[in-house]
């Protein structure tokens, strides 16, 4: 009796099984394969395939469903209620985050954070022109932040304005860390259609100014009690990130600095990879409503990248000629850290086998993080939350 029961469930999964659940598992193989072989942030998308697959499996025991007017119970869905509907994958990650990052080259040249904040500009731009497409502003608000290329942050605003279970935070959250992924391959192109071979083989060479331990100790304070007092609900946000560097800097957790950046980051990684799959379903993913998001948040990734390398040109006017700045570094203003920074620096030494950008471009890439936080809160504080 019992082969029989199973028989006919597997019948009822292949009857179940569609054009639909094909070209995820596709999409999925896609991740993989880009994961695998061109080494594109292989502890994102690698996650995100697999999940992508384990989840449309007709019938899948991974995600729960109703099945035979029963409610099975799966295990990604309650990592995801345990883990991203409240936001607690995302914020933990931010203490490994916060310990990987050096905030060294941004102190020794403070003026690289104007950069990371003229970067956040195509989250706002995008807020404006994604409100002509969706019915609430918190919508628009939430896909903006797609741009920051920053997923916690993404992951925070979107469960804040528009609640876990709203049918398009699965497709900001996928889109935030895809295009996250893919920086290596979206930035460059957009950073040579607006700079000239001239302005890409500008030099800026780097004299590190000294930075005190105590500087670097009262830093992640400092920002974290501003930011609170600018944007409250970027607080949890910046809170955790600048306490991961509280323990990266204060000389006496170095264990505990050292299990932040390697054990717990790639951990809770392994574990939003998997569980963002979650949401793409086909049935979830395969809609015009998420395709126009994952435009729109192309959108936004180019656009931030682009301001960032025009305001760095716009800069340059009123710069005198042993002073310019290479305005590829603007491109690093993206929160994407570390990725953006290396992708401007291996752009330099393409330009150039002697032009080294790697300190500038960190400097704006962390600048970029500490902005796009803060970004984060003033929407969460500017929009209540979607009824």
């Amino acid at each position: 009796m019992d082969i029989l029961q199973n028989f006919d469930f597997l019948l009822q999964g292949l009857k179940e099984f569609s054009w639909q659940h094909a070209v995820m598992w596709l999409i999925g193989g896609l991740l993989i394969f880009l994961a695998v072989r061109f080494d594109m942030e292989p502890t994102l998308l690698l996650p995100m395939g697999f999940g992508t697959i384990l989840v449309n499996i007709p019938l899948s025991g991974a995600i729960t469903q109703l099945i035979e007017g029963k409610e099975r119970e799966g295990a990604l869905s309650t990592l995801f209620d345990a883990g991203i509907a409240n936001e607690l994958f995302p914020l933990i990650l931010f203490i490994g985050i916060g310990a990987m990052i050096d905030f060294g080259p941004l102190l020794s040249n403070p003026k690289l954070m104007i950069f990371g904040a003229a970067a956040q500009f195509g989250i706002f731009f995008t807020l404006f022109v994604a409100s002509f497409f969706f019915p609430h502003i918190q919508e628009a608000a939430s896909i903006g932040v797609i741009g920051a290329a920053d997923g916690p942050t993404a992951i925070v605003v979107a469960n804040g304005l528009l609640g876990p279970k709203n049918e398009i935070t699965g497709a900001i959250m996928v889109a935030a860390y895809s295009y996250m992924a893919l920086v290596p391959i979206i930035q460059p192109p957009v950073i040579k259609l607006l700079t000239t071979k001239k302005e890409r083989l500008i030099r800026m060479p780097y004299s590190p100014k000294s930075v005190s331990k105590l500087t670097k100790i009262l830093f992640p304070i400092v920002i974290t009690a501003i930011a609170g007092i600018v944007a409250p609900e970027s607080v949890s946000l910046v809170g955790f990130l600048m306490f991961g560097n509280l323990i990266r800097e204060c000389g006496v957790l170095n264990s505990l600095s050292d299990t932040a950046q390697n054990v717990l980051a790639n951990l809770i990684t392994i574990f939003l990879g998997i569980t963002i799959a979650c949401r793409m379903t086909a049935a979830e993913f395969l809609r015009p409503r998420t395709l126009l998001i994952l435009g729109l948040g192309l959108f936004a990734f180019i656009f931030d990248t682009a301001f960032g390398v025009v305001f760095a040109k716009f800069i340059n006017i009123f710069l005198p000629k042993g002073k310019k700045i290479n305005p590829m570094i603007g491109a690093a203003g993206i929160s994407a850290f570390p990725m953006s920074g290396r992708v401007v620096h291996k752009m330099g030494l393409k330009e150039d086998p002697q032009n080294f950008l790697l300190m500038h471009s960190i400097g704006v890439n962390v600048s970029g993080q500490i902005a796009s936080v803060i970004a984060g809160g003033l929407i969460l504080g500017y929009f209540d939350p979607i009824a």
